[in-house]
């Protein structure tokens, strides 16, 4: 199987892949759905409004992650990652109902939209952490990186057919839907294989648990550089649906069918993004700042599109960045961190990443109302060259980051220190400057397995 899909050869991970896919696609169509009752059928043109139900959405991740993060830690994830699809399908039917008997009001999608954030964030980072359970840690990256191109694959499908069932069926449809496709993920998780499965550390119980994973980031330059891009991006770049659908229907005067089709259009990107992901052995810094840097100037650019055409084309590369961002941030962080805090780790990066939603999206949305839809693209677009631009001079200056040239591919080098290359041990990064980053790794998982057989022999010779 090729070096993309390499984690497809594993059957367990085959199956959670289609299984998410499945609830990814619900979980688009959902947002879409969302967002445009909200807009045009709940209220008129309100994009304030849509922003307060994204905030509500993403709130209850912004004061409850650390939380979440003890445990997931603690409890089994697989369990609870059936429990939070549950009961996220059975929002989706409540909301499904609501519509169909027309009764929904604008407070109903609030507290629903906060009752499935809660939900997420639980469910989120359990999701996430779980991929290291179904594959060998040297396969974590790919695994990932795979997971991100499930989830845009659903990109590409879901907001184009909640359109569609919006301008022909009605919005009671879509919500019905998503809450079948929900069930994906709780069908694959009871039918896979638990022999197979790589057994998760869990910490003992005690106090502080918290406070010990806030106090391992802080320890950790490469993780605070990852969060402070993401959560700067999160809070006000990544407001596409909010923003695309004031465009679209204010300023390119559409309907929910072409809303739809541009998350799909944006979702080729994205997909494109995830699988050259998969093809990378070691995440770095360098390309979560890079691709941020990347995004800012599309979402500049598309703030000036003249017309809907043009908009939906700059959509392919902003979800190409956007994705290259997110997938090597998730990665890095998750294959370099200490198993034992894991949980807590990536719940905090949940927080800053997606807790920063609530402060943003209304922000954002009362740009679009008040200054024009563009202007809340081009406020994303300033926040996210910044952040990415001070962080990258900061890594380049303070990490002792040098660029050499080669004769022959990828002709530039990056040389620094152990900051630079996660996942990797002392003395595979003591080695760093003589050979490639990849032969480190390799080496590493050499003298681990060596040490493997090492101690195995030991104790067959006792048992002798």
């Amino acid at each position: 199987m090729s070096k993309t899909f390499a984690s497809l050869s594993i059957p367990n991970y085959r199956i959670w892949f289609i299984g998410t896919t499945f609830a990814a696609t619900a979980v688009w169509m959902q947002r879409v759905a969302q967002d445009w009752v909200v807009l045009t059928d709940l209220t008129n043109k309100n994009a304030t409004a849509v922003g307060i139900v994204t905030a509500l959405q993403f709130l209850p991740q912004l004061f409850l992650s650390p939380y979440a993060g003890k445990v997931i830690d603690r409890l089994d994830r697989r369990r609870l990652i059936q429990f939070t699809q549950g009961a996220m399908a059975l929002i989706a039917m409540i909301l499904s109902l609501l519509l169909y008997f027309e009764v929904a009001h604008l407070y109903h999608f609030y507290i629903l939209a906060f009752l499935g954030g809660l939900v997420q964030t639980f469910d989120n980072p359990a999701r996430q952490i779980f991929v290291n359970e179904l594959v060998p840690p040297r396969s974590v990256p790919n695994a990932v990186a795979l997971n991100s191109a499930s989830f845009n694959l659903a990109r590409m499908i879901g907001p184009a057919v909640a359109g569609y069932t919006l301008a022909w069926m009605g919005s009671w449809l879509v919500f019905a839907v998503n809450a079948a496709l929900l069930l994906g993920p709780i069908i694959a998780l009871a039918v896979m294989d638990q022999t197979e499965f790589h057994p998760a550390v869990h910490p003992k119980r005690g106090s502080g648990q918290i406070r010990e994973g806030l106090r391992y980031i802080m320890a950790r330059r490469d993780i605070v550089a990852i969060m402070v891009v993401a959560s700067v991006v999160s809070c006000l770049g990544l407001n596409f649906q909010l923003t695309s659908a004031v465009m679209a229907n204010v300023e390119f005067h559409r309907g929910s069918a072409d809303f739809g089709l541009l998350g799909s259009v944006m979702a080729i990107g994205s997909l494109t993004g995830a699988l050259v992901a998969a093809r990378r052995a070691v995440p770095r810094v360098r390309t979560v700042v890079a691709a941020a840097f990347g995004f800012g100037v599309v979402e500049g650019i598309m703030a000036l599109a003249p017309n809907y055409y043009v908009f939906a084309v700059l959509a392919v590369p902003l979800g190409f960045f956007a994705l290259t961002m997110i997938t090597s941030a998730n990665a890095a962080i998750q294959i370099s961190c200490d198993p034992m805090v894991r949980g807590r780790v990536m719940s905090i990066y949940s927080m800053v990443f997606l807790g920063t939603v609530p402060v943003g999206a209304p922000i954002i949305g009362w740009i679009s109302e008040n200054w024009g839809a563009r202007w809340g693209l081009g406020v994303g677009s300033i926040a996210c060259l910044l952040v990415s631009g001070v962080v990258g001079m900061i890594v380049f200056r303070k990490w002792g980051i040098d660029l050499q040239m080669r004769s022959k591919a990828p002709f530039v080098e990056v040389v620094g220190p152990r900051d630079r290359y996660l996942g990797l041990h002392p003395e595979a990064v003591d080695q760093i400057r003589t050979i490639s980053i990849e032969e480190a790794f390799a080496r590493q998982q050499q003298a681990k397995d060596a040490k493997e057989i090492k101690q195995k022999a030991k104790k067959q010779k006792k048992h002798r």
